[in-house]
């Protein structure tokens, strides 16, 4: 294939990033081979058996949706105008015990639908019956990579079965990874931890789970046990064996060494308009998390909360929370957020060798944007249109290992009509209250 003539943009991993016009982007099977400036002839070699116009597009890496929780697009809407602890106990974890193989599967179909139309090629997810979230994300043909959630509460037969589900992810499809999935350090024993953590160390897979959520959280850790969730992490060996942590908006001063001695193998996923619309004190730490050599990615968490999948939103949040956060206009740049947006979620996806940027030897996941829209023009800058102008309507065409999965903004590999009509008919057992109980309770 070859994708003639297209803008694109180039992420260094450090310093600016910057756009290279007139390039043509040469894949051969799932990689791309070639970028080379578009010539005035086809070369006399044999034809790429596709043609894709490139024309007034910008290609870019594409994105990765660092920590969600797909299915709960069927609770979009749902929970809105509550705290943090009625948000859990009064809706969310009651609304799960409604959970069946049958509806994650119909959510992950519309989730995965929405990630790809909005240029997101990737997402890292934590949640319930994850082998029916990997049958949505390889009909999509999305790349994914599953932990399969637990609490200690359902017991040791539900965490084996996590740890099962995990090991049977791994072989399903090339595009599918897999990591553990305990779910956080206030739901989850040290014990269960610490268990968790010798099985990712003995398969060599990592730890996907949330920790140091808020303030408030670590807080209370600190009062019932002495200890920062962080800190949790550590003696139970999470850290040793390779963590991304959801949020970390609770992380403190006295963590940072902690996560330094870890850095290479512990990402933090930051899902910026969560914070703001639960009104947590605080935003990931971003800044210090950086200066301690640990990665940050961008996710949306689950659109239960976040109300959509789009990358693109949360890219923009990432950048204003965090010149918000830090008091510093200047802090949280162009080049350095889309160095998130790109390199610091591939690592977050385990994939940094694989994803985030466009060069040759790469996974050929490509969006490419179309920027002529009013809310962009004149483009004098179009690094800033990226962060701060785009929308996922503006994204055109996409492909995941080489195949065209959204080609002129239409679905190719699912029939959207069908996705949606399903999730349609059954959201609403999906929401029913009536039958009463919850899957845990929120008491961190």
């Amino acid at each position: 294939m070859l994708i003639r003539n297209v803008s694109v943009l180039i992420v260094p991993e450090q310093g600016e990033c910057r756009v290279d016009e007139a390039q043509d982007i040469h894949v051969q099977d799932d990689r791309i081979v070639a970028i080379t400036p578009t010539a005035d002839a086809p070369d006399a070699g044999e034809p790429p058996t596709e043609v894709v116009d490139g024309s007034g597009l910008l290609a870019v890496p594409g994105l990765v949706n660092s920590h969600t929780h797909s299915p709960m697009v069927m609770m979009r809407g749902a929970a809105e105008d509550l705290s943090i602890e009625d948000w859990f106990n009064r809706r969310i974890w009651p609304m799960e015990v409604n959970l069946t193989p049958e509806r994650v599967r119909v959510g992950a179909r519309l989730a995965c639908a929405e990630m790809l139309l909005a240029g997101v090629t990737t997402f890292v997810d934590h949640y319930f019956h994850a082998d029916q979230i990997a049958a949505a994300a390889i009909e999509s043909g999305i790349r994914a990579d599953l932990a399969p959630t637990f609490f200690s509460s359902a017991g040791q037969d539900a965490i084996d079965a996590a740890f099962e589900t995990t090991g049977d992810l791994s072989a399903r499809h090339p595009r599918i990874t897999a990591s553990l999935g305990p779910h956080a350090t206030y739901t989850v024993t040290d014990e269960d931890l610490r268990r968790t953590a010798d099985l990712a160390r003995s398969d060599g897979r990592r730890i996907h789970l949330h920790a140091a959520e808020t303030d408030d959280q670590t807080q209370a850790s600190l009062e019932k046990h002495g200890v920062t969730p962080i800190q949790v992490l550590e003696r139970t060996g999470v850290l040793e064996a390779g963590a991304l942590v959801a949020h970390g908006c609770g992380i403190r001063e006295e963590d940072l060494p902690i996560l330094e001695r870890y850095a290479d193998r512990t990402t933090v996923a930051s899902c910026p308009k969560v914070y703001l619309k639960l009104a947590m004190s605080e935003v990931t730490p971003i800044k210090r998390l950086r200066s301690a050599g640990v990665n940050v990615g961008i996710g949306t968490d689950g659109a239960a909360v976040h109300n959509t999948l789009d990358v693109w939103e949360a890219i923009r949040m990432v950048a204003l929370t965090q010149k918000q956060r830090e008091h510093d206009a200047e802090w949280m740049t162009l080049s350095d957020t889309l160095r998130l947006a790109t390199r610091g979620s591939a690592t977050a996806a385990g994939l940094e060798n694989q994803i985030g940027v466009l060069e040759p030897g790469r996974q050929a996941d490509i969006a490419l944007v179309d920027l002529s829209a009013p809310h962009h023009q004149p483009v004098h800058d179009p690094r800033a249109a990226l962060v701060y102008s785009m929308r996922a309507s503006d994204v055109v065409t996409v492909l995941v290992a080489g195949q065209i999965v959204v080609r002129d903004r239409q679905l190719t590999t699912m029939d959207l009509a069908e996705v949606l009509a399903d999730a349609k008919s059954l959201a609403h057992t999906l929401v029913d209250l009536s039958q009463g109980g919850a899957v845990q309770h929120y008491a961190p």
